[in-house]
């Protein structure tokens, strides 16, 4: 039976249907005309989704082409510059005369500093320590984005586990944690303070004494809970912090690139060695390192095991 046949079938039907008193001629051609625009809105509606699949597959292809592609480019061009490196080992390196022979006979006479490893990290190679200092920051930026708590991510049973473990924290059971971090951690901080203050002295520096720094906080934030913690390290304080030492650290540094290199005799005094103020930009910078370090460690600390500052 062909098409047209079926059509007049349906019309004699509904006609028939009609002459029965069985539906009005009205509804009859209501129902049609809902069936027919039901039926294109089905059409309609599985046209578009078979688009979008054909679109989200061609993308997925051009994504997966396209990572390829870049991680390619850039292994080429990692080892085309491995390839214009120096030979490991060769007499004529400059690792193996001129550098380090100029770190260890000029390090205390040109950067003030009687610790030749930061005079060093902080002085002739300080452009790459700000690297470091800013892969640091990078980092615990990363983890904040991907475990950050808010509403959205956030469920009854980690409200629960979190206010269970603040009852925790205020009941007796932490009495003897909460006097050994009352008196424990002055003295930590007191400590990392002093390895960064004489990191140009004395083996020590900002990443060490941050280091310190920032185990100190995370015993007190483990003793007295989040809500504590937060009134002296607040997620906005965090930021802050952390941001202005990396924008004083990269003014100071580049203010010296500025002026030292290129061998352009330095403006900023180096002391005299063995002095605490001494050591140029050695010390400031160490503050800013031991600063980052230390927001680093914490920041690590809050995010993996409360989802927040």
């Amino acid at each position: 039976m062909d098409n047209n046949s079926h059509d007049n079938m349906g019309k004699w039907e509904k006609f028939f249907r009609w002459v029965n008193g069985e539906d009005s001629i009205d509804s009859v051609w209501e129902k049609e005309l809902r069936s027919r625009v039901i039926g294109r809105r089905k059409q309609r509606r599985k046209s578009m989704e078979e688009n979008i699949t054909k679109i989200n597959s061609y993308g997925r292809k051009f994504y997966i082409l396209l990572s390829v592609f870049v991680t390619v480019a850039y292994i080429g061009i990692l080892l085309y510059t491995a390839s214009l490196l120096p030979e490991h080992g060769a007499p004529l390196n400059p690792a193996n005369n001129e550098v380090s022979k100029r770190y260890i006979e000029s390090g205390v006479e040109e950067t003030g500093a009687i610790n030749i490893v930061s005079a060093m990290i902080l002085d002739y190679r300080a452009f790459d320590t700000f690297g470091e200092t800013v892969v640091l920051f990078t980092s615990v930026t990363c983890v904040a984005i991907l475990l950050k708590r808010d509403k959205n991510n956030i469920c009854a049973r980690e409200d629960r586990e979190a206010a269970l473990d603040e009852a925790a924290l205020n009941s007796d059971k932490s009495a003897i944690l909460k006097f050994v971090a009352r008196l424990v951690f002055p003295i930590i901080t007191l400590y990392g303070i002093y390895v960064i203050l004489n990191g140009h002295l004395s083996p020590g520096g900002g990443f060490s004494g941050g280091t310190i720094i920032g185990a100190g906080l995370i015993l007190y934030s483990s003793a007295y809970g989040e809500h504590r913690a937060r009134q002296f390290m607040s997620g906005k304080r965090f930021t802050g912090i952390t941001a202005a030492a990396l924008l004083v650290y990269f003014v100071s540094k580049g203010y010296s690139f500025f002026t030292g290199g290129n061998h352009i005799e330095s403006v900023i005094p180096t002391g005299t060695p063995g002095k605490l103020l001494s050591g140029g930009l050695i010390l400031p910078l160490n503050i800013c390192v031991g600063v980052v370090v230390a927001c680093t460690m914490y920041g690590f600390y809050s995010y993996f095991t409360k989802g927040d500052i």
